[in-house]
């Protein structure tokens, strides 16, 4: 049996699914993907900060965290989505990251980690906007989210609901964050520690395969025990696998792996797991089919 321990992006490098245990799955284009969810199974919580959750807490299926309220609490803290490392020494930058039109995010990442945090989030394209100390940062996001009326968070399911229809060249995808980008240059108030970069459109279609794969039509909604998933990977963005199957292309949520105890369905051939169509927001289809 394998535990999935989520999905990893590194800054430069092809994603890849881990396993509890430190097992790695590259995750290259036309790569059958295919497993079952034992028979009889419970999705338990995972844990936090690299931790077995004590109790072994039972979660929810359609948990994109797949914890627990306790371990979800801990992982949270002391995290910079937290505010809670107000002395982290690490430089920070800030940056804008577009999914789609008219959606647009401003936020911060460390500087070690590259594009990495971007390719996590599902961007299609970005741009850097500044760079300096972790509270510079916060605070500059601060007056861009308010100057610039953009959020700090968007949802998943709106990413995934666009990702099908994106305008097809790269100068169209960048020029929304180009036209913010020129704005955000004038605003005042950033912070005098943060050092300003300029605009640089990093368009991310290619690499998450989006340039060449059919638009979704499904996505999963939760995994069950006794279900399974299988398909031909023709697309990675952000933690959604694009599954080509018999019904079309499905999305898979890796979040919701994580927790189950799952099995090699090498002769998989189609999603025995609750779907919705993707974008519709409809009702969840009875069972397994």
């Amino acid at each position: 049996m394998w535990r999935c321990a989520g999905l990893r992006w590194g800054d430069g490098e092809a994603p890849v699914l881990v396993w509890e245990g430190g097992r790695r799955s590259p995750l290259a284009r036309g790569k059958r993907v295919a497993f079952g969810v034992v028979e009889g199974g419970v999705r338990r919580c995972v844990g936090a900060r690299g931790h077995a959750c004590p109790l072994g807490v039972p979660v929810q299926g359609r948990s994109t965290g797949g914890r627990c309220e306790e371990c979800a609490r801990l992982d949270r803290a002391h995290s910079v989505a937290a505010d809670t490392l107000a002395d982290d020494p690490r430089p920070y930058r800030v940056y804008l990251a577009w999914f789609g039109p008219g959606m647009v995010k401003v936020g911060i990442t460390g500087v070690e980690r590259g594009s990495a945090r971007l390719l996590e989030q599902g961007a299609v394209c970005f741009s850097w906007l500044g760079t300096g100390p972790l509270m510079a940062a916060r605070r500059a996001e601060e007056v861009l989210r308010v100057g610039l009326g953009v959020p700090d968070r968007i949802p998943y399911g709106r990413k995934r609901g666009v990702r099908g229809a994106l305008p097809g060249t790269e100068g169209e995808r960048v020029a929304e964050i180009a036209e913010l980008h020129a704005r955000a240059v004038r605003l005042g108030g950033w912070p005098e520690a943060l050092r300003a970069e300029p605009f640089r459109g990093v368009d991310h279609v290619r690499e998450f395969g989006l340039d060449r794969a059919e638009a979704p039509a499904w996505e999963v909604v939760e995994l069950v025990a006794g279900g399974a998933v299988g398909g031909e990977l023709v697309a990675v963005a952000g933690p959604d696998l694009h599954l080509a199957t018999s019904r079309g292309v499905v999305v898979l949520d890796t979040r919701l792996m994580t927790g189950w105890e799952l099995v090699a369905d090498p002769g998989g051939g189609g999603c025995e797991v609750p779907l919705r169509e993707l974008g519709t927001g409809g009702g969840v289809q009875d069972g397994l089919f």
